[in-house]
């Protein structure tokens, strides 16, 4: 007689029709935590009517705080650790953690899928999470914090309400943009930071669009090319633009590390910046005042970005009142000789 199979949460969860993170936490009675009555009757029910127990273990992961939060960075590990970016923001994630006495987790996940963040937050002890990176297409994030785990993103995601830090991304384009149209240029390329599921990409590209818009340059689809977070994508999608029967005469690189990649492509080209092409970044990395010419960015507030993503996730896990859950940062226009204003107007 072959042996009768083991009854799990997931069993629990389809006959209820709910997550396998709402079974957990309803079982294993999680505080903090706003589940319907009707929703937590049908769990009920269904772990009555299939016999099943929660593992002890299990029930300690939401009934007890484990002292340690996760930083879930949506990339591939290759992507992350040559991110230069990404240092400031763990320092400031990591200053506050340990100050409130937390450990930090760091969790890499390229493609999560729908038990991706219920393994994480359940199986690898942690309290709540911060994620870098978030995608328009990521239902399992959505349902992970409907169910009531903390969560804090840096980036935000449209028509969902889950606490953020981050910084006005189409503004801090639109500015960009709007500086190299004031000096001038009128064919302006962008590369984007990376594909536009990520919602800081489709925000820096559509404040690239309305600053054309708003000076009155007619968008060109041919101009923006797509970057891939990393250098080398950067150098290709210069060379796609530079393949133009009619080049641009400046581009927007939407990250540092994609106008790092834009360099060398001009450089092997031929074409000097900015006398043959002006450039601008986005993020204002510290290698940026030490290339050749210095590279004009947008400054992002990094460890203050980390800062407070791990403020407001500390406060939410001990259920603390907070005064706003949606916390926007300032960016400025730090302005150096790749974008030409040295010589053409004066500014500085």
């Amino acid at each position: 007689m072959g042996r009768k199979k083991r009854v799990t949460a997931k069993d629990v969860a389809q006959l209820a029709g709910v997550s396998r993170t709402t079974v957990s936490l309803v079982l294993n009675n999680a505080p903090n935590v706003h589940i319907s009555p009707e929703t937590r009757r049908r769990v009920l029910e269904a772990a009555r009517q299939l016999n099943y127990h929660p593992h002890a273990a299990a029930r300690s992961l939401v009934s007890q705080r484990s002292m340690t939060l996760g930083l879930v960075l949506c990339q591939s590990p290759e992507q992350v650790f040559a991110d230069p970016f990404l240092p400031q923001v763990l320092q400031g994630i990591n200053h506050v953690a340990q100050t409130a006495g937390y450990r930090i987790l760091l969790e890499t996940m390229s493609n999560p899928e729908d038990d991706g963040y219920t393994a994480l937050a359940l199986e690898n002890r942690i309290d709540g999470f911060i994620l870098s990176g978030p995608r328009s297409d990521d239902a399992a994030l959505r349902a992970l914090y409907e169910d009531g785990f903390p969560i804090v993103l840096l980036g935000r995601l449209p028509d969902v309400p889950i606490p953020f830090v981050d910084v006005d991304n189409v503004r801090a384009a639109h500015g960009a943009v709007s500086h190299l149209i004031r000096l001038g240029h009128t064919r302006i390329g962008m590369i984007t930071n990376g594909p536009l599921h990520y919602t800081a990409s489709a925000d820096r590209l559509e404040g690239y669009r309305r600053a054309l818009a708003d000076h009155g340059l007619e968008y060109d689809d041919a101009l923006v090319a797509f970057g891939a977070f990393r250098e080398e994508s950067g150098q290709a999608a210069m060379d796609r633009l530079l393949a133009l029967d009619d080049p641009p005469t400046a581009v927007f690189a939407a990250s540092d590390a994609i106008a790092l990649g834009a360099l060398v492509s001009l450089r092997r080209h031929g074409l000097r910046v900015p006398d043959d092409m002006a450039l601008v970044g986005f993020d204002d990395i510290p290698l940026a005042a030490y290339v050749n010419p210095p590279l004009t960015t947008v400054r992002l507030p990094a460890r203050q970005l980390g800062e407070e993503a791990a403020r407001l996730l500390v406060a939410l896990v001990e259920g603390r009142p907070v005064e706003t859950t949606q916390i926007l940062l300032e960016t400025t226009l730090i302005v150096r000789e790749s974008c030409g204003s040295h010589r053409d107007s004066g500014v500085r």
